[in-house]
């Protein structure tokens, strides 16, 4: 199973595909899956007219007809049920022939950690006694949450933490935040959707055009 996807973040680059071949792996236990590397590129650039079309594009010629391909940005301050439809129309009418999903975490990345706080204590730096918000996803600064309890002199560094903190929280634990549990729902359906398609060899794509 081949799987693109477009994200915006330096360090969504590196935990995404982390996060992806866990998901697989607990829906699937014999599913081989192939992350691409990474398509980055600015939320603010993505919402331009083309932008999208033509990430989308580049990530159908990485994985070819028998793979798809998955989005996944921050909401941040915008409404996921209205964003989200929207930049899966506008990716499906550019290549309708490959499965899609868009996913955005409800505000950030980060607050899918906090969902399964538990599952992090005394990683990374992080308090023993750590506990989850009683809503994770309504915490604005997942990230400062998250800074604000490491121990000692160490701090929130989203490139060295967000990677290794995403190969090991809960991921039952961090369905209780809606969003991600649409991240697991979404990944059911494309894995599904995948292997009953045909596989198509991808077409090569120039390194340079990876990111943003």
């Amino acid at each position: 199973m081949r799987l693109a996807c477009i994200v915006e973040g330096h360090g969504e680059v590196q935990a995404v595909p982390v996060l992806l071949r866990r998901l697989a792996s607990a829906l699937d236990p014999t599913l081989a899956l192939q992350v691409e590397q990474p398509i980055r590129i600015t939320k603010s650039k993505l919402l331009q007219a083309g932008e999208l079309e033509r990430a989308v594009e580049l990530a159908a010629r990485k994985v070819g007809g028998g793979g798809a391909i998955l989005i996944l940005l921050d909401s941040d301050e915008d409404c996921p049920a209205l964003l989200g439809p929207n930049l899966l129309g506008r990716a499906s009418a550019v290549r309708g022939d490959v499965p899609i999903s868009v996913v955005l975490a409800k505000h950030e990345f980060e607050a899918w950690f906090l969902a399964a706080a538990e599952s992090l204590r005394g990683r990374r730096g992080l308090r023993t006694d750590l506990a989850p918000p009683a809503q994770p996803e309504t915490v604005q600064g997942a990230k400062e949450w998250l800074a604000d309890r490491m121990t000692g002199d160490r701090h929130y560094v989203e490139t060295l933490d967000q990677p290794a903190l995403a190969a090991i929280f809960d991921l039952a634990a961090a369905r209780r935040a809606d969003s991600f549990d649409k991240c697991w729902r979404e990944m059911n359906r494309l894995i599904t959707e995948i292997t009953v398609r045909p596989t198509v060899p991808p077409t090569p794509s120039h390194p340079s055009d990876e990111h943003e």
